[in-house]
């Protein structure tokens, strides 16, 4: 996962070719595979996807492109054939729209919002249900008084919403040094906060438990992003990897982004697959095997501007 980006897309709006590979390589023979897939790109007002293919080997026994419980696109594949590899390949072309100005000034206080999606007898409006399934505690995101206490200083009494994310977004980037060697999926997230290092899942699981111990909604997002080579190298086919930010709910401005690992607001750059109450939910391939003794997966991600491709 990413630690850095540069803007470089134009400002009418960014097209980008993906291309994602999982490659499996299996000890012994599997005799019964289920795998979700999370690989095709959400549509949003901010972005389109204009082409789509998902290759697959061996050939499934039972393939379903279903939308999960978030509305993001979900497949569901089965294997009941003996198989020693499984390749999964996602071939993208997605076109992203700027997001717009924001004045995060102008968002209302952040007791105000919290308190607005608390349970009060009062009826919630659909928009205000569906935020709070993210203010809660989910399978890698737990509320603790530490988390709260950790992003204090970035919400003192009256301070908009989005200031003082972006303030906690900062804090997080300044504070906390990005090592992909320093962390697992299952590494308890008190311990990312003890040691300050990680990748983005860390960072933005941590942002998460810190406003959801506010009582604030923000989900996780998983994705792309754009990334430039050294001065002078070719783009390296393969190089790039997923990459996860939050977004915040706030009733004046609808969902925002924030990406800590980067400490900008998503844009251009950032390509949105799917969201959910965290990584456990937006997995880009998970599943359960019979058999297979021993394996890891090869992962390869390229993103590439169509820009380039045209040159």
């Amino acid at each position: 996962m990413h630690a850095q980006a540069q803007s470089i897309a134009p400002v009418q709006g960014a097209r980008y070719q993906v291309f994602h590979d999982t490659h499996y390589r299996y000890s012994a023979p599997v005799s019964l595979s289920q795998q979700l897939v999370h690989l095709w790109p959400r549509e949003c007002p901010w972005q389109l996807c204009n082409g789509q293919q998902l290759l697959i080997e061996p050939e499934p026994t039972l393939r379903q492109d279903l939308v999960d419980v978030f509305g993001n696109p979900l497949t569901r594949l089965a294997f009941e054939r003996p198989h020693d590899e499984l390749r999964v390949s996602a071939r993208l072309q997605v076109e992203v729209l700027p997001h717009g100005p924001l004045d995060l000034a102008a968002s209302p206080a952040w007791e105000q919002v919290a308190a607005s999606l608390a349970f009060s007898g009062r009826a919630l409006s659909p928009i205000e249900l569906e935020a709070c399934r993210y203010r809660v505690e989910s399978p890698y995101v737990r509320i603790k008084r530490q988390f709260s206490e950790f992003g204090a200083a970035c919400f003192p009494a009256g301070r908009p919403l989005l200031q003082g994310a972006a303030a906690l977004m900062e804090k997080i980037f300044s504070e906390f040094a990005f090592d992909a060697e320093a962390t697992q999926v299952a590494t308890p997230l008190t311990e990312v906060l003890e040691r300050r290092r990680g990748v983005c899942q860390d960072f933005a699981h941590l942002m998460l438990a810190c406003l959801r111990s506010r009582g604030l909604a923000v989900r996780y997002v998983s994705g792309y992003l754009l990334t430039q080579p050294p001065p002078g190298q070719p783009r390296l086919i393969g190089a790039d990897a997923s990459h996860a930010w939050v977004s915040v709910y706030c009733p004046r401005n609808g969902w925002v982004d924030f990406d800590p690992t980067n400490n900008i607001l998503p844009n251009l750059e950032h390509i949105t697959l799917a969201w959910g109450r965290d990584f456990s939910d937006v997995s880009p391939l998970r599943g359960v095997i019979l058999g297979g003794g021993s394996h890891d997966p090869d992962v390869r991600v390229t993103v590439m501007p169509l820009w380039e491709l045209a040159v």
